[in-house]
């Protein structure tokens, strides 16, 4: 099955901030970052179901070198991102998101 990707307002503003804190500390290491989130979403799109639901059925995937979390639900026939939080983040927004759903 194809799944529709929709990635949240607030998880692009995630990967933002994200993005920008890397491209800081080295050229070229947000561009890297990036590109590790979307083999992320890409696999999570092939593979949806290979995480165990968690918290309110959101699922995560681990992010590949960097110290980050894909949270997303599959909804019908889509994936919704809902964040893409560094590992040390308090689990609390996560549950302050889900609120606003």
């Amino acid at each position: 099955m194809k799944y529709r990707i929709i990635v949240r307002p607030e998880a692009e503003g995630d990967l933002s901030e994200a993005f920008l804190w890397y491209e800081d500390k080295r050229k070229g290491l947000g561009h890297d970052f990036l590109l590790h989130i979307d083999a992320g979403i890409r696999f999570i799109a092939r593979n949806p179901n290979i995480y165990k639901s968690e918290y309110r059925d959101t699922r995560k995937h681990l992010v590949k070198r960097f110290p980050y979390k894909i949270i997303y639900l599959i909804h019908n026939e889509s994936l919704i991102i809902l964040a893409v939080l560094h590992m040390r983040r308090n689990p609390a927004l996560l549950k302050k998101r889900l609120r606003k759903l």
